[in-house]
């Protein structure tokens, strides 16, 4: 059995990504070609826009990064890096002379350093640890950034006896930290992030803050440069209250740190006015939900009065940045499914710039995506869709403009999957749900068509209209792909997002189905031909309608949850979940946590089921994809196991496991196609 899966796997993919099969769709290899625009920052005149410029290396199966900048009158690209590296988190300097950056190009991540006047460029950096979060002083003179500290330790144990010479085996590792692995990163070293400056012209790195908290970097300064503002949990159980954080105010003549906010609650994104007068920053009140909505706040500096300026939106705030005359902020916010920029004005009513900001995500329609805004006035953001990765645009006096075109040449003579917005009203309760319907090139509505219904992570979270290569393989294919945002997702404000609190999976199965019932309503779906899928908090949803419905030919479900009380125990941001998405710890709710546990529907299961996931996940543990693989063993159910060597939560963040992942799900549905 084993043999004759590797050989039809082998047989589908090579299938799969012949460029015999069509060269005018997407295919596997593909995403080699794409490239993708993030992490924006305009000069101050608005004439200049520095960006990251994303692409995927065939060779080392990694994506890479370099420095680019486009000019606003002419259109003109030039690099600024070059190379097989991860340049990334450029940040211009106050005074517009330099470009503070970092790269791996020396084997390690470091702060280098671009002239912009000369070109000259230089690793201002010899660091022992990754830097984050690059911040300059207001004068142009020295950076902060936050880097991890490894705290020395030894086991309490250390056995005697062993003889010069002598070949033991490895020593017990001793772990006593509440978290102690971290999906990506594999097992926690003892230590923590602290908070650094850096001369612009390099030297040795200062230490600013010493002692046992995490600083993870995203500071401001005050006007005169000689306070620090940054969040921090600093609580003495900031352990288990993870989500506590406050902004902090640091002296950088005294190291002495105070705290300005006050109360259970995330407060981050400190930011000063230009003006000095204010500090904004964002969070909201913890009331131990599934969501709550984060809100804009402002605090007089010199009253320490403060307000939320968007108590009245029904939406969360995300990034944020101030205008130049310290007038109002702008900050973007997830809207059905879209980004959105709204300015904010200190008192007044908030303005929408645009409904343009694209995603920068590459594997799945996620909403996201980057702005920033020049002196002027000009917003620079990065503009996407269904049918193109990001770019880089501008709006100058209401006018969108853009600025680069950097998938061209890689998909101009594509045939690519039209996506269509549909709106529906769920079967429950007929709460109104967005979706999205993907039809293959070439669709013919008088045909019958395969139908993949793909099911988001989160699961609070949201797709949209935004360019997805999973997605477009998926079309390319021959499926109709729907994907949507049942009840649960967020960019539909707090309720929305809260009829799942205690609660999932719960009726956001009626929510998908409903989706599945009104395409094939449309007479162009092959009912024989329904077919499932979904990743993480999708994952669980998938598991859960196979325990729940037969009506799909076959699933597949990557990286799930299926029992709630393993999950909770062994994942690796615990407190978190056991505190936020159920009413207590599992031995007091045993019954509530099996309730909602897909394993406790595998009896019913009788949809051929296959399940995907890394190996190094530490978010979704590879257990749970064990728990239900043996399970629908024994119950007889056509089953089989992928799993992706080395992978995180993050599957996709290789090329190739992005290929493996679409070639295994479409070479399951094809080998239970009726």
């Amino acid at each position: 059995m084993k043999q004759f899966l590797a050989l039809s796997f082998i047989f589908s993919a090579s299938h799969f990504a012949s460029a015999n099969d069509n060269t005018h769709t997407l295919q596997l290899q593909d995403i080699f070609n794409l490239e993708y625009a993030n992490q924006i920052d305009i000069t101050d005149d608005g004439k200049t826009v520095y960006f990251v410029r994303n692409r995927m290396d065939i060779k080392t199966d990694r994506k890479v990064g370099n420095i680019w900048s486009v000019d606003y009158n002419t259109e003109q690209l030039q690099p600024l890096t070059s190379g097989v590296f991860m340049d990334y988190s450029p940040v211009l300097s106050p005074d517009g002379q330099r470009l503070a950056f970092i790269s791996n190009r020396d084997g390690s991540n470091q702060i280098y350093m671009k002239w912009l006047k000369t070109g000259a460029v230089a690793k201002i950096s010899n660091l022992t640890n990754a830097p984050r979060s690059i911040t300059w002083s207001p004068n142009s003179k020295q950076l902060v950034f936050s880097m991890f500290v490894p705290e020395i330790s030894s086991p309490p144990v250390s056995l005697p006896g062993k003889p010069k010479g002598a070949s033991w085996a490895d020593p017990a590792k001793f772990i006593d930290d509440v978290y102690y692995r971290a999906d990506g990163r594999g097992y926690s070293q003892k230590g923590f992030n602290q908070l650094f400056t850096l001369n612009a012209n390099g030297g040795n790195a200062q230490q600013l803050t010493n002692d046992n908290f995490d600083y993870n970097g995203g500071v401001s300064f005050s006007k005169n440069g000689e306070l620090l503002y940054f969040s921090a949990n600093r609580h003495a159980e900031n352990a288990l209250k993870p989500t506590n954080s406050e902004v902090y105010q640091l002296n950088l003549n005294t190291l002495e740190i105070i705290a300005l906010t006050d109360r259970n609650g995330p407060d981050q994104q400190p930011q000063v006015s230009p003006n000095g007068q204010y500090l904004a920053y964002t969070g909201y009140d913890d009331k131990r939900t599934n969501y709550e909505n984060t809100q804009l706040y402002i605090r007089d500096l010199k009253t320490g009065d403060t307000q939320s300026l968007t108590s009245d939106f029904d939406r969360s705030v995300g990034q944020i940045q101030w205008s130049a005359n310290s007038k109002g902020l702008y900050f973007s916010y997830a809207d059905e499914g879209q980004t959105a920029l709204a300015y904010q004005p200190r008192s007044g009513k908030r303005k929408v710039i645009t409904e343009q900001i694209g995603s920068v995500a590459f594997g799945r329609p996620y909403s996201g995506g980057d702005f920033d805004i020049s002196e002027n006035g000009d917003i620079a953001f990065t503009l996407a869709d269904t049918q193109r990765p990001a770019d880089v645009a501008t709006i100058k006096r209401g006018t969108v403009k853009r600025l680069t075109d950097l998938n061209s040449d890689a998909l101009q003579t594509k045939q690519l999957a039209k996506v269509e917005e549909l709106w529906l009203k769920s079967s429950h309760d007929e709460l109104p749900i967005q979706a999205w319907v993907a039809y293959p090139p070439g669709f013919d509505k008088s045909k019958k068509y395969p139908l993949m219904l793909e099911i988001h992570g989160g699961p609070v979270a949201n797709y949209g209209p935004h360019f997805s290569a999973e997605v477009q393989l998926f079309a390319a294919k021959g499926n109709v792909v729907l994907y949507m945002n049942p009840r649960g997702s967020d960019s539909y404000g707090k309720e929305f997002a809260q009829t799942i609190h205690h609660n999932y999976p719960s009726n956001d199965y009626d929510d998908l189905m409903t989706g599945v019932d009104a395409l094939i309503d449309k007479g162009f779906i092959d009912e024989s031909k329904l077919f499932v899928t979904g990743g993480s908090g999708g994952g669980v949803l998938t598991a859960w309608i196979v325990g729940h419905t037969d009506r799909f030919a076959a699933a597949v479900v990557a990286k799930p949850v299926i029992n709630w009380i393993s999950f909770v125990l062994t994942a690796d941001f615990y407190p978190f979940f056991a505190d936020y998405w159920f009413p207590g710890k599992p031995w007091d709710h045993i019954e509530h946590y099996m309730k909602r546990s897909p394993i406790s529907y595998v009896g019913n299961v009788k949809t051929p089921t296959m399940l995907l996931t890394g190996e190094a996940d530490y978010r979704t543990p590879i257990s749970e994809t064990e728990q239900f693989y043996q399970a629908l063993k024994l119950q007889g159910v056509d089953t089989a196991m992928v799993r992706i060597p080395n992978a995180s939560h993050g599957i996709t963040a290789r090329p190739s496991n992005l290929m493996t992942k679409v070639a295994y799900i479409q070479w399951w549905f094809d080998k239970h196609s009726k």
